[in-house]
C-alpha cells in the first residue's frame, strides 16, 4: 500500500540527504523535504554546486538518495523500480534538447509516447513544414520546443526540464516559458525546472532557492 499523503502532492522529497561516495564529509542535498502538487510550475535556483542539478536527477530516478526517500503519489519510486518511474511517472527535457538527430521531429516526438505528434508540435509552435525535415535542419528554438513536445507526448505527469532556455535568446525562451506554463496549467502537468533564469522564476508559480544543499527560501507567486 503507498504511504500516506496530500492527494494534492503528486512528487514528494522526504528527508533527502546525498553526498558522493567519494567525498562523505560534503553534502550536496542535506535532509531536504518538499512536496510537488499538479498544475504548478516550480523553478530551482541555486548557485553553481548549490546542488539543484543532483536535486533534479533524484526527482528523475537517475540517481537515489543515501538516506531518505523520493516518493510518487505516496509511494517510494525504488518500490516500483526507477525504470518504471522514468517511463511512466516523469519525462524530461534538456538544455541539450537530447533529440535523435537522423529522425524528423514527428519520429522524435514519436518516441516519447502515443500522443497525436503532429498536435504536440503544432501546439509548441512547429509549422507542418518542419514535421519532416531533419532535427539539424531546425533553429535551436525549435529544437527545444521539438523536445518539449516529445515530453509532453509522455502520459507522465510530472515534466522536469534542466535550464530549458539556456540556450535560447530572449524572445525564444519567453516562448519556450510560456509553452512551460500551459502544459501545467492547461494540461495538468507538475513541471519543475532548474534554472538561472530570472524570467524563468518570475513565470513559475513557485520558487525554490537551494544553497550549500539546502532549501533557503521558498517563494509562491
Amino acid at each position: 500500500m503507498p504511504e500516506k499523503y496530500d492527494e494534492k502532492t503528486i512528487l514528494e522529497v522526504r528527508k533527502v540527504n546525498y553526498h558522493y561516495k567519494a567525498n562523505r564529509d560534503k553534502k550536496i542535498l542535506d535532509n531536504i523535504s518538499y512536496c510537488f502538487e499538479e498544475e504548478n510550475v516550480y523553478a530551482i535556483l541555486g548557485p553553481s554546486g548549490s546542488g539543484k542539478t543532483t536535486f533534479l536527477s533524484l526527482l528523475a530516478g537517475l540517481d537515489v538518495p543515501v538516506t531518505g526517500k523520493i516518493l510518487y503519489k505516496g509511494e517510494d519510486i525504488q518500490k516500483e523500480g526507477l525504470n518504471h518511474h522514468r517511463k511512466e511517472n516523469v519525462s524530461l527535457v534538456f538544455q541539450s534538447y537530447n533529440l535523435i538527430d537522423y529522425l524528423t521531429p514527428k519520429e522524435n516526438v514519436m518516441l516519447g509516447g502515443k500522443e497525436n505528434p503532429e498536435k504536440l508540435l503544432a501546439a509548441v509552435g512547429i509549422s507542418e513544414g518542419d514535421w519532416n525535415r531533419k532535427i539539424l535542419q531546425l533553429s535551436g528554438g525549435q529544437q527545444q520546443r521539438v523536445a518539449i513536445a516529445r515530453a509532453l507526448a509522455s502520459p507522465a505527469k510530472v515534466l522536469l526540464a534542466d535550464e530549458p532556455t539556456g540556450n535560447l535568446d530572449e524572445e525564444i525562451a519567453e516562448e519556450i516559458i510560456e509553452i512551460l506554463r500551459k502544459s501545467a496549467h492547461d494540461l495538468g502537468k507538475c513541471v519543475i525546472v532548474v534554472t538561472h533564469s530570472k524570467a524563468v522564476a518570475d513565470a513559475a508559480d513557485m520558487v525554490i532557492k537551494i544553497n550549500s544543499g539546502k532549501i533557503e527560501e521558498i517563494k509562491n507567486f
